[in-house]
Formats: C-alpha cells, structure tokens, sequence
C-alpha cells in the first residue's frame, strides 16, 4: 500500500485502492493459472517436448549400442 497507516484516505481513494488491488490480482491469478496449464503451454510452444522426446530417443539408441558390445 502506498499510504501510511497514520493516513486518513477518502472513501474514493479507498474504492480506488480496492479496484486496483483488484486488477492487479486478477492479473496475478490469470498469469498462475496459464503457467499451471501444461497442456496449453505445450500447445503454445511444443519445441521443449521435441526436444526432450529427441534426447530420450538417442539415449535409448546409446544404451542399446553399448549392451551389444
């Protein structure tokens, strides 16, 4: 908060904090719940899963060339 405790705010300034407090945590909540959302992000951008299913395919290829030895 920006004002000091020993402040007296306005009744519009304290309904103008409260909205902004409002827009600001609905904002929050928006980013949270979009960055829970694996699905989606994966929809967004599936580079990091083709990368890792890559690495995965060539390790299971190493270890199957080192056993054979």
């Amino acid at each position: 908060m920006s004002e000091t405790p020993t402040t007296q705010q306005t009744p519009e300034e304290l309904r103008r904090e409260i909205e902004r407090t409002r827009r600001e945590l609905g904002e929050t909540v928006d980013a949270l719940s979009h960055k829970a959302d694996v699905k989606q992000r994966v929809s967004d951008n599936p580079m990091p899963l083709v990368a890792m299913a890559g690495g995965v395919v060539a390790l299971w290829l190493l270890l199957r060339l080192v056993r054979r030895r």
